[in-house]
């Protein structure tokens, strides 16, 4: 099945306002549908198109590159009888799919892309795309765009509940709760997107066996099996560091502060020695970092502390799916469990990561703040996320706490405020009732209003 994507519409952009000029580069996770969104932008868009999947292309396509770059009639002649395919000037499209197996094609975008006949998109993984970069130009001809699994937007247009998306943003915006049973109606929309998540083959999985989890579980760890084999492939020194971080993610999120501690996979090793560790885990976007930032101002990324780092997986259905990877395949049981809150199990860490990731596909950079109380001997003030308001006249910040129960306290919250209350522009709680505005200005939404942000 093949599904609506909020990154349609950036494609859509990039061939009206470039007209040829630059190449795009599709970046992101494996299997997150990147081959396919740019296989249906290409027949919706272009008269004819060639995809080239460098994973499987024959070797005499592959020398195309190395041999006739500089007689492009001939290349795009013998190309186009390859794949038998009329190629039609500025109306065709060619995929470079898997480019990073093949990083002479990328190199040749500069010249392509200055020959002017023909489009061009990239897709490749980041696990590999800039590692595979030795020895060759990358062009200035090229455009990158991140794409994201599936956002909890795109999960109910997949699930036919368009309207009802519709109506949550509505009732953001506006500030007012959804009546009652569509706030149940979305609630119920949000929990299952906890559990199968924003993977396309996932989600096609689910829908097509009518909403069972079963085969959608059995996807979701060929996933992790594909993104376990990748991190083994790694010839880097630190690979066995990124396998030990991967595997304890679940472990992490599970303690209270939801950090990662280096002492409990060597307690002789420091953070700084890790630093190349998250950096490959955030640029293949299999995990989301976060990271300490103890004076919170417009400018967060300056004030940030990455001896301090939450490490959330990028898809929450993953995690779920990686949480319980001694069990055995398709124990559905797992799942109605937690579906119905009878599950003895730190909800609040799948609840939290959820609302990272869909923070994370919004575009914003994550960042926590703590503050130790010397009298108390212990963190007095804890927000689980600081985001910037973005308004390029008056940028402040916008702290979030994320509250997975329905009973809670708000004095970090609040401290936090009070202490930082000339930077603040609006402070949030995510938690699982209706939307409703405290007597201190203080927003509580649903979480599943969390893509609003």
């Amino acid at each position: 099945m093949i599904f609506r994507r909020k990154i349609d519409s950036e494609l859509l952009k990039w061939k009206n306002e470039t007209k040829g000029e630059k190449a795009l580069l599709i970046e992101g996770a494996r299997r997150i549908g990147k081959s396919t969104t740019a296989l249906k932008f290409a027949k919706e868009h272009y008269r004819s198109y060639i995809l080239i999947d460098f994973g499987e292309a024959r070797e005499s396509v592959k020398q195309l590159f190395f041999n006739l770059l500089d007689n492009l009639d001939t290349f795009f002649m013998i190309l186009s009888a390859e794949y038998n395919v009329t190629l039609y000037e500025r109306d065709s499209l060619i995929i470079f799919d898997e480019v990073q197996l093949f990083p002479k094609a990328r190199e040749a975008i500069k010249y392509l892309v200055k020959d002017g006949r023909y489009d061009y998109i990239e897709t490749g993984s980041l696990i590999s795309i800039k590692e595979n970069t030795t020895g060759i130009l990358i062009p200035s001809e090229e455009r990158s765009i991140s794409m994201f699994p599936m956002d909890l937007e795109e999960f109910a247009w997949a699930m036919g509940e368009t309207k009802l998306v519709e109506y949550i943003k509505d009732c953001f915006n506006k500030k007012e709760p959804l009546y009652d049973s569509l706030h149940k109606k979305a609630t119920l929309l949000f929990n299952q997107y906890i559990l199968v998540g924003g993977m396309p083959k996932a989600v096609d999985a689910f829908l097509s066996e009518r909403k069972q989890f079963s085969k959608c579980d059995t996807e979701k760890r060929d996933i992790l099996k594909t993104y376990r084999n990748d991190i083994l492939k790694l010839h880097a020194s630190y690979k066995n560091k990124v396998l030990s971080i991967y595997d304890q993610i679940p472990g992490f999120l599970s303690a209270h502060e939801k950090r990662v501690k280096i002492s409990s996979i060597n307690p002789n090793d420091k953070a700084i020695n890790y630093e190349e560790t998250f950096f490959w885990l955030s640029d293949s976007m299999i995990c989301n970092e976060c990271f300490l930032c103890n004076d919170p101002n417009v400018g967060l990324s300056l004030n940030e502390n990455r001896s301090f780092i939450k490490c959330y997986m990028g898809d929450t259905g993953l995690l779920i799916s990686h949480t319980f990877d001694e069990n055995t395949k398709n124990d559905i049981n797992i799942y109605a469990s937690i579906l119905n809150d009878k599950l003895s199990i730190n909800k609040g860490m799948f609840f939290e990561n959820v609302v990272a990731q869909m923070l994370v596909a919004n575009g914003n950079k994550l960042y926590f703040y703590t503050h130790y109380s010397e009298e108390k001997h212990r963190n007095d003030i804890e927000i689980d996320f600081i985001l910037s308001s973005g308004n390029k006249i008056n940028n402040r910040i916008i702290p979030i706490e994320v509250k997975s129960t329905k009973k809670y306290k708000t004095e970090s919250l609040e401290k936090f405020v009070a202490k930082y209350k000339t930077r603040v522009d609006k402070a949030y709680i995510i938690h699982p009732k209706n939307l409703s505005i405290k007597e201190n200005g203080i927003i509580c939404i649903p979480a599943y209003m969390t893509f609003c942000l």
